[in-house]
This record gives structure tokens, sequence and C-alpha cells, in this order.
């Protein structure tokens, strides 16, 4: 099976020849992975157009586009996860999973109770960390688009991008402790296909009533995940994981 590296350039016609360009993915193909004139690609342009071609010559990174894919590996709905600014080097395991299982984008911001203070040169730092993890992992996976990455200085900046969302929903300790488990599906079952999805969830100090409060005054719904309390890491793959199973396997693309 052919690797997939983004090439972020207009797709061609079939059987046009081109240069890859791009340095990163002229470094991951010929470099890294050591391809050969004759080896077959998958490749990834501009708009998640995906196609296979064929190396024409090595040396200078010219490629033969041979056939396109249309099949699409993305979730039916933009599924996009923001979470407190987590310890240590939870939120690098988090983009990498979330990539793998259909997120549209990944936002992290400082909530109240959250243990990790990072500044504007570590966040900026970060960031760039982060969007070097996505792309591999997208590769990885066949995604059709890079996630985007951003972490915001305060909190306030997620609230105020709600409303570019269909529907944002959050999820709250104290509504899994209170046994509720029908919202999340039912919010589900409303989306339409390619409506945008913002799912929130705290950090490991958890979320704070006032940030809830916050929350649900800007339209946002709380809902729980079910009777177990989860890890700041866990909850959010624990949840892509229900969106994937419902869209991609349960219900009608």
């Amino acid at each position: 099976m052919a690797n997939q590296y983004f090439v972020f350039k207009k797709m061609p016609e079939i059987d046009t020849t081109f240069t890859i360009e791009n340095r990163e993915a002229i470094h991951h193909i010929f470099t890294v992975m050591r391809t050969n004139t004759g080896d077959e690609l998958r490749l990834v342009f501009d708009e998640g157009k995906v196609g296979r071609a064929v190396v024409v010559d090595a040396v200078n990174h010219i490629v033969k586009l041979v056939d396109t894919n249309v099949v699409s590996t993305e979730l039916p709905i933009e599924v996009t996860i923001a979470v407190g600014f987590p310890k240590a080097d939870k939120l690098e395991w988090i983009t990498e999973k979330a990539t793998e299982l259909g997120a549209h984008a990944i936002f992290s911001a400082p909530f109240q109770w959250s243990v990790a203070k990072w500044d504007s040169k570590k966040r900026i730092k970060k960031q760039e960390k982060l969007e070097k993890i996505a792309l591999g992992a997208a590769e990885q996976s066949r995604r059709q688009i890079i996630p985007e990455v951003q972490l915001f200085e305060h909190l306030s900046v997620l609230t105020e991008k709600f409303s570019d969302f269909d529907s944002v929903l959050v999820a709250y300790e104290a509504s899994a402790k209170a046994g509720e488990r029908s919202a999340f599906v039912q919010q589900l079952s409303q989306l339409k296909k390619k409506e945008r999805l913002l799912l929130i969830f705290g950090p490991e100090g958890g979320i704070s009533p006032e940030e809830i409060e916050n929350f649900e005054n800007a339209g946002a719904k709380t809902i729980g995940l079910g009777p177990r309390i989860m890890r700041a890491e866990t909850a959010p793959l624990y949840a892509l994981s229900a969106v994937s199973a419902y869209f991609d396997l349960f219900k009608m693309k």
C-alpha cells in the first residue's frame, strides 16, 4: 500500500507530470522514506483531493499523476475538540490521536483549574510542534485534511468562536455523575452532513461552575459521557470514537 503525503498544491490532470516542491514533503518522501523512481505514492492536494502518483525521477522529485481517488476518509460532520491546557505532553497525545479519529480542528485554552501555565513564547512553540504532529498523524491515518491547531491565550477567545458552530457541547463531570446519558446521542442525531460540532473538555482539574455558566450563556449544552469518569486526555478520544461510530457505522452519510 502506497504511503500518503500532503503536497500543498492544486491537483493536476491525470497523466500530468509535475515536481513536488514542498520542502517538508520532499524531505519525508525522498530522504526519510528513501522513495525511488518507479515507486507509487498517494498524494493529497489542495481541498483534500487525493491522487495516486508514480515517481518518474526521484533525484529531481518528479512524479506523474496516474489516478484519482474520490472515496472520502473524513467524517460527514466537522468535529472540533477544545481542551483545557493539560499537563506535560498530554496535548501532543491528544493531537495525534484526535487526528487519527477524524477531528477537523483541535483547540486548547487555559481554564480556571488548569495546572499548566504557558506564556506566549511557549504557546507558540508548542503550537508549531502540534501542527507537525497533526501532519504526521494525518498522513499515517490517510486523512484528506490536516486538522487546524489553535492554542488560545484566554478562554474567552474560545467562547467567542461558538457562533462558528452549529452545535457546542461541553462534557461535564457533574452531568456524568448525575447519570445523564442521552443528551450526547440526541445532539448527534440532530446534526446534518457538513455541519460543525464543537466538543469542549476540561483540564485535569475539571471545569468550574463559573465556566459552565459562561459556556451555557453563550449557547453551549452540557452532556455526560456515560457512568465512568475519564481523564482529561481520555474523554476527547472517547467522544470522537463515539461520533465516528455513530456517523461512520450506524448512520448513513
